[in-house]
């Protein structure tokens, strides 16, 4: 028996079974004794100590990020955790690394510390293989669990999310426009997001009339934070791939673009146009300086917090709000 089943038999939200276990006020008498009476009936016991003893929320939020010195993950945690202060939560933080067994046991940790709900930060905790987001479904039947930046339909997980798809197509469709067909796409992890970077990159190519060329579409194996290593990786393709313009997932990878670049003595943007992702704060450290798509993060962490304290207070929360993102230009295109 999990907090999911007295909801359904009690036909009410999660949300509000765990406002009654919590003695808020926000419930109705009514509501109140016909869940009580769900639980007595079916002996549930709520998993967290503070619930089952009808104390008040533990105003605590997990949050789990894969790597924190990741810079658009830092970011994240960074808005969040300041949001979430402002409303007077804490917040435990756990890095799981990429894993999925680390990934399961860190946020079954969460659940068992007591913890009001959970912040998944980043795409990387939904995998293609849909049996692998077992662990998240099993997590919601107990809490909220909130996604950024990535879509996973589930009862009581609730999303917010940059259209990565719509924002890398934008991307490559203006350098297409400027006149430039031969476009590298290069990336370093198989997340949801990056994956859909892929698709929008794909779908500009193919909406303009141009191949889809497998050769063009490149796969760095390092860390992204390794720009030397970077330029390296870009230098060798080099000698068999012709391209003007790189469209990178990350502004890291960008940044190794540009040094990759000056290596070979090419002039950016006429002989190399190069766009980024996230519109980091690297993007005004290098010369010149990175055009980049800008995804909203900010306003995505403040979406997200601002949908947890809806959930939080019983109120209705839309499970999943897409924003655009937006082609920051600078001196890497025309």
């Amino acid at each position: 028996m999990t907090i999911y089943d007295v909801s359904e038999k009690a036909g009410v939200s999660i949300a509000t079974v765990s406002r009654v276990l919590n003695g808020s006020e926000n419930v109705s008498d009514q509501t109140r004794q016909k869940v009580l009476a769900v639980i007595e009936e079916c002996g549930y016991t709520p998993n967290a100590f503070a619930r089952g003893l009808g104390l008040n929320s533990m105003n605590t939020i997990g949050i789990l990020c894969a790597d924190s010195s990741d810079l658009y993950l830092a970011n994240a945690i960074y808005y969040i955790e300041q949001e979430l202060r402002e409303n007077n939560y804490n917040c435990i933080l756990c890095c799981t690394g990429y894993k999925l067994e680390d990934k399961q046991k860190y946020l079954n940790l969460l659940v068992n510390k007591k913890v009001d709900s959970v912040i998944l930060v980043g795409s990387n905790f939904v995998a293609d293989n849909d049996t692998e987001n077992d662990y998240i479904r099993e997590a919601a039947k107990e809490i909220p669990i909130l996604l950024l930046n990535a879509d996973f339909d589930c009862e009581n997980v609730y999303c917010s999310l940059c259209d990565d798809f719509k924002s890398t197509m934008q991307a490559t469709t203006y350098l297409i426009d400027a006149g430039i067909q031969d476009i590298l796409y290069l990336y370093n992890s198989r997340s949801y997001s990056t994956l859909r970077k892929l698709s929008g990159y794909q779908s500009a190519l193919t909406q303009k009339g141009l191949p889809l060329r497998m050769e063009y579409i490149q796969y760095f194996p390092g860390s992204h934070t390794d720009l030397l290593a970077i330029a390296d990786f870009l230098s060798d393709l080099d000698h068999s791939l012709k391209y003007q313009a790189v469209v990178a997932a990350d502004d890291n990878l960008a940044i190794g673009t540009v040094k990759f670049a000056h290596k070979k003595g090419l002039s950016i943007p006429d002989e190399l146009s190069i766009i980024g992702y996230n519109n980091s704060i690297l993007s005004n450290c290098c010369d010149p300086e990175l055009t980049s798509v800008d995804n909203r993060l900010e306003i995505l962490c403040h979406h997200i917090v601002k949908t947890l304290i809806g959930i939080l207070t019983d109120n209705e929360m839309p499970q999943k709000v897409i924003f655009s993102g937006e082609l920051i230009k600078r001196g890497t295109t025309l």
